[in-house]
């Protein structure tokens, strides 16, 4: 891929933006075409509101700075981006949302950071969120894990509004399994982290495409994808109940033996099974869920699939 070593490139995952994705694109360029040349690369996740037209609209009136690509079926945010990740031609990528709760202005700040600081990657973070309670929970709980399963620094927030430079990029698009996590992939490839303050705003228009079901699928390629730990948990706990079990066993046999009277107990038995039998289904659950994506990645399901793009070409300004 060719690349402009000038360029600042911004992904922007699409998903039911048809308010928000026009007047943020226009901010934008308004505010970035002067010190940067500017790519925007939009795609849309198969959104079910009008933002294809609007994307569509953008790219028609700004063919010098938009890229847009439209997916054939909604894949997620994380494979969204890596959709545009492939686009880009930038020096430097930033990642953002669509709705406005990242100001302009701090596009900016973070380019700026990460050529001061000379890293591979910059987050930001906020004095506080202004995401729904069930966001910020989720948030949270994926924190705490990805201290956990991916070795994450604890100050590092993992927001989706950061920048990337070239190197770190050519390294997450290598990534072609179907279960994609770009953080997890950054932490993979560098240590070379910052992190900067910024702006935080309500969400502008309508509420966040985070599901409960799309939070389990996100926490599910953390834990199975980037990590063997939870099958090295299933091993300890596995010997943990082990142990237990021949504990509890020993102990009815001196019980029983130091007073033969004492009835067997149907309620600690059933209680016993029951913990042994949710134990061993988890584990196998979780085995099975490695598996699966196993063979899922065998048989190359897609990432994504682009149904439709419109990309500049410089003969349409010659002559």
């Amino acid at each position: 891929m060719e690349t402009n070593k000038d360029r600042l490139s911004i992904v922007i995952p699409v998903y039911n933006a048809e308010k928000t994705i026009g007047r943020l694109v226009e901010e934008l360029i308004h505010y970035l075409q002067a010190n940067y040349d500017l790519e925007i690369v939009l795609v849309n996740d198969n959104s079910v509101d009008n933002s294809e037209s609007v994307c569509i609209s953008l790219y028609k009136r700004y063919k010098k700075h938009v890229k847009f690509y439209s997916l054939s079926k909604n894949v997620g945010e994380h494979n969204t981006v890596m959709a545009g990740l492939r686009k880009a031609t930038g020096k430097y990528v930033v990642i953002m949302d669509d709705d406005f709760q990242n100001p302009v202005s701090e596009v900016t700040t973070l380019v700026n950071k990460i050529i001061d600081g000379n890293f591979d990657v910059v987050y930001s973070y906020y004095k506080e969120k202004k995401h729904s309670l069930f966001r910020n929970l989720g948030s949270w709980f994926n924190d705490r894990v990805a201290n956990f399963m991916l070795n994450k620094p604890r100050d590092l927030y993992l927001s989706s509004f950061k920048v990337l430079n070239r190197f770190l990029v050519n390294e997450i698009v290598k990534y072609d399994g179907p279960f994609t996590y770009i953080d997890g992939l950054i932490l993979q490839n560098t240590d070379k982290i910052g992190r900067i303050k910024v702006k935080h705003h309500e969400r502008q228009e309508g509420r966040s495409g985070y599901t409960l079901k799309k939070l389990i699928s996100l926490w599910l390629n953390m834990f199975t994808s980037f990590s063997i730990l939870p099958l090295r948990i299933s091993i300890i706990l596995g010997c943990i109940f082990s142990i237990l079990g021949m504990i509890l066993g020993i102990y009815t046999v001196f019980e029983k033996f130091l007073n033969p009277d004492i009835p067997i107990g149907y309620a600690s038995l059933f209680v016993t099974v029951s913990i042994f039998a949710g134990v061993q289904l988890i584990m196998i659950g979780m085995v099975g869920e490695y598996v699966g994506r196993v063979f899922l990645s065998i048989n190359k399901k897609p990432q994504y699939t682009i149904k439709s793009s419109y990309e500049y070409n410089k003969n349409d300004f010659d002559g």
